[in-house]
């Protein structure tokens, strides 16, 4: 059942506790119940971020090796979780020793914080910057799979029509950092905290929602998984083909990210697997499935210290959060 109500919010993150416990077959308060223990315990939980169509808006997506040096790992570690623009720190094998996901508001902030503010952070030794371009999947469209055909299409039909995005002005950042760290926070609440009130709360984040402007979130502790491990692989397709296999990549299950990237690279691939051996197996079907990619590096994410503004333990539960704001990398 637990598992079935984080499919369910993968599918519908804010649709009512009535509206999941009839799909479920449970009442509202059974399914209200079972989500607040999975929350408490760090099992489970909603955030939001900026979606695809921010991009549009002149918003940029980078991911950002950095190698640290020896015995600076853990601090430089803690220091990236507690910035609201860097969404998610990844400790990795490999050739670098962490990989972050950074979010800012252009290119130019993007810019300034690298150059003024990552690499002169003590302990940080060098870092490198590969911009995203298209993102073919990411994990806000991963699902769990444990519900029926019948109950995903039950719970499908409240996605809302889709409308055009527009430039999000301050209320609307206000709302997206605030639903970061609580993607189900109830419109009185979130308006209190926003400084509005609940009708244009709601009116804003339903068009958000349907204009792709904002993606939620449901997230599930990896252990609790099947897939326990995370595999990152950095591949090279043709230039002309790059479209095509993203959509052969993306259909694949364990597929959590497939973004294009500039560098050495054109693809970065992040997939759930369902141990270290089983990493070699997933990179063998996707060779299998694009024969034309070429993986030029793979690495193994050890701890995910923090994962779109939530902070991990090393199990992989979630510990607390940060908000996420794109707007808050600093001028200089």
């Amino acid at each position: 059942m637990d598992q079935q109500l984080v499919h369910a919010l993968q599918i519908a993150p804010r649709a009512s506790w009535t509206v999941l416990g009839r799909v479920l077959g449970i009442d509202a308060a059974t399914a209200a119940r079972r989500w607040q223990r999975l929350l408490d315990s760090g099992a489970a939980w909603i955030t939001c971020y900026p979606g695809q169509a921010m991009a549009g808006a002149g918003g940029c997506l980078a991911f950002i090796e950095v190698d640290c040096a020896s015995g600076h790992l853990l601090p430089v570690a803690r220091a990236f979780t507690e910035l609201p623009h860097v969404s998610t720190v990844e400790h990795v094998t490999g050739d670098r020793d962490l990989l972050l996901t950074v979010m800012a508001g252009d290119v130019g902030a993007l810019s300034r914080w690298v150059v003024g503010s990552l690499d002169t952070m003590d302990g940080v030794r060098a870092s490198r910057t590969h911009l995203a371009g298209s993102v073919f999947t990411e994990g806000s469209r991963w699902r769990l799979r444990a519900l029926t055909p019948a109950q995903v299409e039950r719970l499908s039909a409240e996605a809302l029509p889709v409308e055009a995005a527009d430039l999000p002005d301050e209320l609307d950042r206000r709302i997206m950092v605030e639903l970061s760290m609580d993607g189900r926070m109830p419109y009185t609440a979130l308006a209190e905290r926003c400084d509005s009130s609940p009708d244009t709360v709601r009116r804003r984040v339903r068009h958000m929602f349907a204009a792709r402007m904002v993606q939620a979130r449901c997230e599930v502790a990896r252990p609790l998984s099947d897939w326990p491990s995370v595999v990152l692989l950095w591949a090279g397709v043709p230039a002309d083909a790059i479209t095509e296999a993203a959509q052969r990549i993306t259909a694949m299950r364990e597929v959590r990210l497939c973004a294009g990237v500039t560098g050495r690279h054109n693809l970065l691939i992040a997939a759930w697997s369902r141990s270290v051996e089983d990493s070699q197996r997933f990179e063998a079907d996707l060779v299998r499935v694009v024969p034309e990619l070429v993986v030029g590096d793979r690495a193994i994410a050890l701890w995910q210290a923090k994962l779109q503004g939530q902070r991990l333990d090393q199990r992989g539960y979630r510990t607390g959060g940060v908000p996420v704001d794109p707007w808050a990398v600093p001028v200089a």
